[in-house]
């Protein structure tokens, strides 16, 4: 199965406390780059996100969009100890009265006193660092079933180029039968002309032909050309992304059609080759953007 390398999700997850929407958005590239900040509530998960994108994602240029928002503005205000600042209310109380110094504060001595003033932060980041990451992960989801579906259209439009060039092959094939007798009787033409029919040594000139057609022999091209093709195709169907290994497929077909062209010495043929390229490059475009 292949995938696009362009793709986009988008998750939300929440409690009573706070709600937290995850959006991303990738397009292609040769290497994963993450383009990724996480708000401080959630910062100790940043580790965690990107081994699971290196690993999911695999490669493309992500963008990350992390909004926050507070179902409750006071959820993390500081909690005063009422029992406590009384306690100690109480005690400084005294003990100005028994130093008598009435000039102290002793309500703000009183609040600043330990334990005093606390923050049940513990807690509620654990709460929310989950709650991050369910809208992590449901936005994950969306965002590789989009890469399939996009993989799906690219798998399309590759498997009919591929096709085209096959069929190309095959008219190859069938110009290729009067291709050699031509250029026997164009050579044994121009021996006649140039030397004379009684001058030419028919011994010789018939192993210097066979020498000469040799060498424009197209058969192993036409193998070869014809197994990378298939080869392709298989690889289009093979359940892992395979957009670095078609590259490489893509490349060997390329090698052949440039040595068929080269090697043909035949206008249709040439003709035809030109269209295998238009539809090689074609099919490259695409592969740029496949996973």
């Amino acid at each position: 199965m292949i995938k696009s390398m362009t793709g986009y999700g988008l998750g939300t997850a929440s409690n009573e406390q706070v709600k937290y929407t995850v959006e991303i958005k990738s397009l292609n590239s040769k290497f994963l780059e993450l383009n990724l900040r996480l708000p401080k509530a959630v910062s100790d998960k940043e580790l965690s996100v990107r081994g699971i994108c290196s690993k999911s994602i695999e490669r493309g240029k992500v963008n990350f969009t992390i909004t926050v928002e507070y179902m409750d503005q006071t959820a993390r205000a500081a909690k005063i100890n009422k029992a406590l600042f009384q306690k100690y209310y109480q005690e400084l109380t005294e003990l100005s009265q028994e130093v008598q110094n009435t000039t102290a504060n002793i309500f703000e001595l009183s609040l600043h006193m330990p334990e005093v003033i606390s923050q049940d932060n513990e807690t509620f980041d654990e709460l929310e660092g989950q709650v991050f990451m369910d809208a992590f992960h449901n936005s994950l989801v969306q965002f590789d079933q989009f890469r399939k579906d996009e993989g799906e259209v690219l798998k399309n439009e590759l498997l009919s180029r591929v096709n085209k060039i096959q069929a190309l092959l095959k008219d190859v094939e069938a110009i290729e039968t009067d291709r050699i007798p031509a250029i026997r009787e164009r050579l044994s033409s121009y021996m006649d002309k140039s030397v004379g029919k009684e001058q030419v040594d028919m011994n010789r000139f018939e192993q210097e032909l066979i020498y000469y057609i040799d060498k424009l022999d197209i058969t192993e091209e036409k193998v070869r050309l014809s197994s990378h093709c298939n080869y392709f195709i298989k690889a289009l169907n093979d359940s892992d992304a395979n957009g670095k290994k078609l590259g490489f497929i893509s490349q060997e077909i390329g090698r052949e059609i440039n040595t068929l062209g080269s090697k043909a010495n035949h206008a249709r043929i040439q003709q035809t080759v030109v269209q295998m390229k238009e539809e090689l490059e074609k099919i490259k475009e695409q592969l740029l953007n496949v996973l």
